[in-house]
């Protein structure tokens, strides 16, 4: 499966990469403004990879078609997870950070990051990714297939920096289930910046002043 993508340059020739995954009926145009909120003055000149998911029949939806990284059933721990459509998307994922490596950016200059499915898909791949990786960003999200997480993850990207963040009124996804997402990954020797804002299944103003500040961090 190869995705079609938006990418937004800030910059002439950029050596670090963000390739970013959007929520579940959005699309790659979903984020694309939001680049110049995170960019500092003087930042080194950045790629930002939007991917288009595939469009498929989603069953929370009624079966309706739309984008999505895979089929979601319902948004909880009990019910069957697309494990098949979490893994064709998470290879697809993957031929972009080669294709970046291709564009002369090394993947420990890449990051990635999503927004709610887009999220889980940004966490998935990274906990399972062969090399270290720059950053993860992973906003209003939960891991997918929990109970599969500590026989796949690979130890490459423990210690990489992984910024989680979640809205305390989130009637999409629910606020448990990113705490549970950040308990889970603690448990396993991961760090991640936590983040909890009072909004509901969004970005804030607040939360933006705190990636930003992330990316600079992570794109020296």
């Amino acid at each position: 499966m190869k995705l079609e993508t938006v990418t937004v340059e800030t910059g002439p020739d950029p050596s670090f990469s963000i390739i970013w995954m959007h929520g579940l009926g959005a699309d790659g145009h979903d984020f694309e403004p939001l680049v110049p909120e995170l960019v500092q003055p003087g930042s080194p000149a950045l790629r930002f990879v939007f991917p288009h998911a595939p469009i498929r029949p989603v069953t929370i939806n009624a079966g309706y078609q739309m984008r999505a990284w895979y089929d979601i059933i319902a948004i909880d721990r009990r019910s069957a997870e697309d494990a098949a459509g979490i893994q064709a998307s998470a290879e697809a994922i993957g031929n972009l950070v080669k294709n970046e490596n291709a564009r002369g950016v090394p993947t420990n200059r890449i990051a990635l990051a999503g927004f709610s499915q887009g999220g889980a898909m940004a966490l998935h791949v990274a906990t399972r990714h062969p090399e270290r990786l720059a950053g993860v960003i992973a906003l209003s999200c939960y891991l997918p297939l929990a109970r599969q997480f500590a026989t796949e993850r690979t130890s490459a990207n423990l210690s990489t920096p992984l910024f989680l963040a979640h809205g305390e009124q989130d009637p999409v996804v629910p606020f448990a289930l990113g705490d549970e997402t950040r308990r889970i990954l603690e448990g396993t020797g991961y760090r991640p910046e936590w983040h909890a804002y009072a909004m509901p299944h969004a970005l804030c103003a607040e939360e933006i002043a705190d990636l930003r500040a992330f990316l600079a961090k992570i794109a020296r």
